[in-house]
């Protein structure tokens, strides 16, 4: 995707974005734009759902409404809430335990210190009934440990539950920030972070790896000739083809919009090109219906760029040549595969022109 495209597609966010907040009537507060944007954008599902649902049941949005959706699902501090959140009851839990084990101790340390002086007392009894005086207090401080160590074994049971619960929470919350909601391929953070470290490997390695870069053909029109709905539903069919193509080690992302990044470990340009077919077929060969008209809407296209790691690459340089690939087969005619071989092609071909 060149610049000038990238350009013209967040300029039509930003003024789809004004255009809500004057619908609405709605003070343009940064947060307003933002949420409005990532509205248009169609980033977030959750956040689209709900204000769909609010629309749906007011007919419009208030401020106060709007900055309670951008708590909800915007706000910077959302993760960071939610983990204190958890840790706060982390740390509850831990307490309550360390409690129940110090009184464990202590009925144990008591229990220890009857039999002691039972058996002090039991030396040398002849007399039956002091002697069953004695066995009595032993069977009775036996049965109070056996209790005891019951009830801490049901509490220690029940913290098992708790913490593990607590670690579903947070493995959530983890998975919620590297995730995209509406496709549940990775986000555009964990591609970043993926890259990076993928990089780092290969320097150390001497193994290079693969990008691909795919942009949704025409997907504007889509958004504007039938809704958010029908352009989600295009996401995530893109996002399903892209699925069903990879292996387990591939790391697959929105990049952000209607594009997508495919990070390949260990694998050659032309593999790479390959799989990039396969996902371009595998989308073409769908045909999309509108789910509540059950209207054919025809088929959708994607095109892809591909770059290869190189020694002297950076994130942002093999992103870059992926890019430059992608829009070469805009340029090309779309719903076409180009690599960065076709970009020197190219330039080779000018210069022979020239």
């Amino acid at each position: 995707m060149s610049e000038e495209d990238d350009h013209k597609r967040t300029i039509q966010y930003g003024e789809s974005a004004i255009s809500y907040i004057k619908k609405n009537t709605l003070p343009a507060y940064p947060r307003s734009y933002e949420l409005w944007y990532t509205y248009s954008a169609g980033y977030n599902q959750g956040l689209n759902r709900a204000v769909n649902d609010t629309i749906k049941d007011k007919g419009r949005i208030s401020t106060d409404e709007m900055l309670n959706l951008y708590g909800r699902f915007l706000s910077p501090t959302r993760l960071g809430d939610r983990l204190d959140e958890v840790g706060s009851r982390v740390s509850r839990e831990v307490e309550e335990l360390i409690d129940s084990l110090k009184l464990s101790a202590d009925a144990t340390s008591d229990y220890g210190s009857a039999l002691e002086q039972a058996g002090e007392k039991i030396k040398g009894v002849a007399d039956p009934k002091k002697l069953q005086l004695y066995v009595t207090h032993l069977v009775k401080s036996t049965q109070n440990a056996v209790a005891s160590n019951r009830k801490l074994e049901s509490q220690l049971l029940e913290s098992k539950k708790h913490i593990e619960n607590l670690q579903s929470s947070l493995e959530a919350i983890r998975y919620e920030s590297l995730t995209d909601e509406l496709t549940t391929l990775n986000n555009r953070k964990h591609f970043e972070v993926s890259l990076e470290k993928i990089i780092e490997q290969s320097k150390e390695s001497g193994r290079g790896f693969a990008l691909l870069m795919t942009d949704i053909d025409h997907f504007k029109k889509f958004n504007d000739t039938y809704g958010h709905q029908t352009g989600d539903q295009v996401l995530r069919l893109v996002a399903l083809a892209v699925k069903q193509n990879i292996k387990t080690q591939d790391v697959a992302c929105r990049y952000g919009g209607e594009e997508f990044s495919i990070i390949l470990p260990q694998s050659e340009l032309e593999e790479a090109a390959e799989i990039g077919e396969r996902i371009r077929s595998a989308v073409m060969s769908k045909e999309l219906v509108k789910r509540s008209t059950g209207e054919n809407l025809g088929r959708v296209t994607i095109s892809v760029g591909i770059a290869t790691f190189d020694t002297l690459d950076t994130g942002h340089s093999i992103v870059s040549r992926a890019d430059e690939a992608l829009y070469a087969a805009k340029n090309a005619g779309r719903n076409l595969v180009k690599t960065e071989i076709d970009l020197q092609r190219s330039g080779d071909s000018e210069e022979n022109v020239a």
